[in-house]
């Protein structure tokens, strides 16, 4: 992708020869190589270039127009500076999006690795020794039928007429591995890992090799769970689920389009358990794929979401927060509509580990290890969920993998029912998290 002082440079003299005043400007571009294998053998290798140019302009009425574009040479600039500006014609009125007023405020300094990628046969050799490990882990283990390894090369821009000008760049890698079983007379198992790293040397294969073949293994002694009431632990995975699941009742959008669980009321007011404290922290640590501006250039920062259950801030645009009187925080994406999502969340670890909620002792406890549907088995709106999970009923600590079960109950009622929350989080590529324990919910069983 071309400099950016180049490319703010072209758009200006191409936005005076139009006669265009106001417009801003949000690219990217990513360039990726995987590779999946099959039983030692190269299944798929992929390199793609995938770049997004989004081109906005405002008229004399204040109206804004929208347009995309790949080609941010100068006459693709100037291509997408004319449709978005004839396009501005039939742009809203009412509440039109705007700058953010923190477009040209000091963005934290990130230390950002930038790797050089690794030859293709370095990952193809690296993904066959991992999925080799797995099937070795146990006979039953007759396949690792999806599993890949990645690294992407990401560059960002946003510049717009009044004179701001961020950019970044950084790469990672990533691994997955899913294993599968296959035993006579039993139904196939199956359970996977995630691993992302800045690069392929710093992966951590062994890890997610070994966590895979753990967790496949731990599910062939399956049986049927009885229907009922159960106390909960949820997985760093799985809460993290049910907390983006239900991420409206943070979105300042979904709040003002009555379309939440929260209203413009809800902030300060106990929303969760005491033991309960969500942050949103795209430049935590952890955090490989850190972005430090959003798509409207607002620099991105540690937000808290819910503190001691006390919910605390919304996620905001900078339309929305002009409309609430408030400040844009860094979690908004630019398109033909501005909206508003989460960046990368840690739940805070409880107090020091209490001996009632360990789980080598306890005995009718459900550990749900991984949601599935999320995307069906939800009413955000209500805040309901109904949902298949792969998991383990521990007796006396000991964990029997359940077959096949929901598990049912309301968000909000979940939050409030925290017992516990242990002191040691758990990384993963959608945030950092302890396993939370839950009072009691609705787990309904195969029949």
């Amino acid at each position: 992708m071309s400099n950016i002082q180049t490319i703010a440079k072209q758009a200006e003299a191409i936005a005076q020869k139009l006669s265009i005043a106001k417009y801003d400007i949000y690219g990217s571009s990513v360039d990726e190589t995987s590779v999946q294998v099959d039983k030692g053998e190269p299944k798929q290798v992929k390199a793609s270039n995938r770049s997004s140019v989004i081109v906005r302009v405002w008229n004399e009425e204040n109206q804004i127009g929208v347009t995309s574009t790949t080609d941010v040479g100068e006459t693709g600039l100037e291509m997408a500076l004319k449709t978005a500006y004839e396009a501005s014609a039939f742009g809203v009125r009412e509440n039109a999006p705007d700058f953010s007023p923190q477009a040209t405020a000091p963005t934290v300094k990130v230390d950002f690795e930038k790797a050089d990628p690794a030859p293709v046969p370095d990952l193809i050799k690296t993904l066959v020794g991992a999925e080799k490990e797995v099937l070795e882990a146990h006979e039953a283990i007759a396949s690792v039928p999806y599993n890949g390894i990645a690294q992407r090369e990401i560059e960002r821009f946003y510049l717009n007429s009044e004179g701001a000008q961020r950019s970044e760049e950084r790469s990672y890698a990533s691994i997955y591995l899913y294993g599968k079983t296959e035993q006579a007379g039993r139904k196939p198992r199956a359970a996977g890992a995630m691993r992302v790293k800045n690069s392929l040397a710093e992966l951590d294969v062994n890890g997610c090799t070994k966590e895979t073949a753990e967790k496949t293994i731990s599910h062939l002694g399956y049986e049927k769970i009885a229907s009922g009431k159960y106390p909960v632990v949820f997985s760093a995975e799985a809460f993290l689920g049910l907390l983006s699941a239900f991420s409206n009742m943070y979105n300042a959008q979904s709040v003002l389009d009555n379309r939440s669980l929260s209203t413009a009321e809800s902030l300060g007011t106990q929303v969760a358990s005491p033991l309960l404290s969500v942050y949103d922290d795209e430049l935590h640590p952890e955090n490989i794929a850190a972005e430090t501006f959003d798509g409207e250039g607002t620099p991105t920062r540690r937000l808290p979401l819910i503190e001691n259950g006390v919910l605390k801030n919304f996620l905001h645009s900078a339309g929305t927060a002009k409309r609430m009187n408030a400040e844009p925080t860094g979690h908004a994406s630019i398109g033909a509509k501005v909206s508003i999502g989460l960046n990368y969340l840690e739940v805070s670890a409880g107090d020091s580990a209490d001996q009632a909620y360990q789980l080598d002792s306890v005995d009718g406890v459900v550990l749900v290890d991984e949601l599935q549907a999320l995307h069906a088995g939800v009413n955000a709106l209500q805040g309901s969920f109904s949902l298949p999970f792969d998991g383990w009923l521990l007796k006396n600590g000991q964990r029997i993998s359940v077959e096949s079960a929901t598990v049912a109950g309301d968000f909000r009622q979940v939050l409030n029912s925290i017992l516990h929350i242990e002191p040691e989080a758990e990384i993963t590529p959608g945030g950092v998290c302890p396993r939370v324990w839950v009072s009691e919910l609705s787990i309904t069983g195969e029949a």
